[in-house]
Order: C-alpha cells, then sequence, then structure tokens
C-alpha cells in the first residue's frame, strides 16, 4: 500500500516536471537586447504648487515626451509620491541636476524673474525638466539647443531638445536602467 502511494507520488511529480519542461522548450526565450531597447523609465511629476505654469509645464513634458523614446513624464496623481517637484517661485528658474530615477526626487523651480525679463515659459519648463533629466547647461548657446537656456535671448521659443540632447537622456535611460550615472544633485540656477 505504501509502495503503491509513492510510485503514484513518483509519477505525479514526473508529470509535472515534464509538463514544466515543455511548457519552458516551447516558450521563446527572451531577447536580451530587444528589452534594452524597448524598457520605458515612467518618471511622475508633480505640479500642484506651480500655479499659472500649467500650460507651460503641459507644453515642456510633451515636448520631451514625443522626442525621447525610453523616459516617459507622467503627472502623479494627487497625494503620490513624485521624482519631480515643480514649483512656481518669484526668483530666477533653477532645477536639481539629474538624472532622476524612479523612486528619487528633484525639484524644478520655475521662476517669475526670467518671465518679467521676456523668456518664453515653455521654454522654461522644459528646459528645467531637462536638468531633472540629467542634461546641464550649454551655455552659451544657440536657440537651437535647449539646454542654452537664458543665453540665446528673449527671442528664443524653441522647446524642443535638439538630436544631442535627446541622445544624452536616451543614454541615461537605456534600457530601462534609470541611469547609468548616479544622478548629480547640484542645482543649476538659470540666471542670465
Amino acid at each position: 500500500m505504501l509502495e503503491s502511494r509513492w510510485l503514484k507520488a513518483v509519477g505525479v511529480a514526473a508529470a509535472i516536471t515534464l509538463a514544466t519542461a515543455t511548457a519552458a522548450q516551447a516558450a521563446p526565450a527572451p531577447d536580451p537586447a530587444a528589452e534594452r531597447t524597448s524598457a520605458v523609465v515612467t518618471l511622475r511629476y508633480d505640479d500642484s504648487r506651480a500655479g499659472g505654469w500649467e500650460s507651460a509645464i503641459a507644453a515642456g513634458v510633451a515636448s520631451w515626451n514625443s522626442n525621447v523614446d525610453n523616459v516617459k513624464l507622467v503627472e502623479a496623481a494627487p497625494g503620490a509620491r513624485a521624482e519631480i517637484q515643480i514649483v512656481a517661485t518669484s526668483g530666477w528658474p533653477q532645477a536639481t541636476l539629474g538624472p532622476v530615477r524612479p523612486g528619487g526626487q528633484v525639484r524644478v523651480e520655475l521662476g517669475s524673474q526670467a518671465v518679467a525679463q521676456g523668456h518664453d515659459k515653455t521654454r522654461i519648463a522644459a528646459h528645467e525638466i531637462g536638468h531633472s533629466l540629467g542634461l546641464p547647461d550649454t551655455k552659451p548657446g544657440p536657440c537651437s539647443q535647449l539646454m542654452s537656456g537664458s543665453s540665446a535671448g528673449i527671442s528664443c521659443k524653441n522647446a524642443v531638445p535638439n538630436a544631442a540632447e535627446q541622445s544624452r537622456v536616451e543614454y541615461a535611460y537605456a534600457g530601462g536602467l534609470a541611469s547609468r550615472v548616479p544622478a548629480d544633485g547640484r542645482v543649476l540656477v538659470d540666471a542670465s
């Protein structure tokens, strides 16, 4: 009797092992290269304390989302933790230099002093978000470089990262790795 139960148990275990091995052979192995190129890092932002900047922030976020493939910026749900804290201030725009990682946190200050001098709100928002994604200033620089900031002059309205800026962000977040380099953490003030 004991021998019969043992044989049944061995038979069931063998059947499970065979079924598992067959299923494993039938499923294709994941392609590590495809995973590296398709992984997207989602970063949340909170602009609940950036009154008066909502449309500029939305346009700046849209610019980044349409120009980089492996980072997606999404608005945090009310009360939820966000990696990018965006606030309105009366000073010059400034931001913590990233690249920020999921679960990390950086601060973006959208300063009205730059707007009072004639700088474009959408360019300011996109530029400061660029700092959060790991891009330093490239001053002085032409209007075609988003990270040239205020050095491009008040007539510059470009809020789109150029190919080199896009490439640096893509590299920093490649393969779903939040970043190949640690966040810098310096605060960059964009005064002219």
